[in-house]
């Protein structure tokens, strides 16, 4: 049988900083390559920086970490062929396993026990036109949907998509301000002002720590 593995940027324990196990002592295992650019991309050496491990080396390292909750990340891990496969065994092993996708490939077949952090991409992100929006078929009730707010076009932008969607009746939306981008506190009252339903939420890891690799 042919090896397994994937080229890694980096793996680390952390807490996770954003969706709804943030606070929670996780492994993260950040896969290389992204097929997009985001306007606030804050991991953009995970591009091209990485080197290849089998399944069998990762799996390894991870066993380091005392920590049940793994995240798989990016860049853009589905931009690996066998980044599902990778998550199946994951949740063989008896992981909790969350994937951080951004939206513009298909999640169909990853295993239903995965929790996906979906992002869609706004106008301010500059990536809005690859947004794959079957994606919103595909998701389920224990995943979330997670929307970078640059600015306020985007946050009106934002809440024409849910509401016209009917998203925010389904599913956790999550509405973050783009770091150092938009005033948190201006995010805050926009959506009180608008009795919007969604869950606003701050990057827990960069309020600690700031912006930095491995946190």
């Amino acid at each position: 049988m042919k090896t397994q593995n994937l080229k890694i940027n980096e793996i680390f324990y952390s807490l996770q900083g954003e969706s709804s196990r943030i606070g929670i002592p996780t492994t993260f295992i950040r896969l290389t390559g992204c097929p997009m650019r985001c306007s606030y991309c804050d991991t953009a050496y995970a591009f091209s920086e990485g080197k290849k491990l089998t399944f069998d080396e990762i799996f390894n390292e991870i066993k380091k970490y005392k920590t049940n909750f793994i995240t798989v990340t990016g860049g853009e891990p589905l931009a690996q062929e066998l980044c599902k496969v990778f998550l199946s065994q994951l949740v063989k092993f008896g992981y909790e396993v969350s994937l951080e996708t951004g939206g513009a490939i298909s999640i169909k077949d990853i295993d239903k026990k995965v929790k996906i952090i979906l992002d869609i991409k706004t106008p301010g992100s500059g990536e809005v036109e690859n947004n794959y929006w079957e994606n919103l078929s595909l998701i389920k009730k224990q995943d979330e949907i997670k929307i970078v707010i640059t600015d306020r076009h985007d946050y009106e932008w934002a809440k024409d998509l849910i509401q016209k969607k009917g998203l925010y009746m389904k599913y956790d939306i999550l509405f973050s301000p783009a770091y150092e981008e938009v005033d948190p506190d201006h995010l805050a009252r926009w959506i009180l002002e608008d009795n919007l339903n969604v869950r606003m939420q701050m990057q827990l890891h960069k309020i600690i720590w700031g912006e930095k690799k491995g946190v």
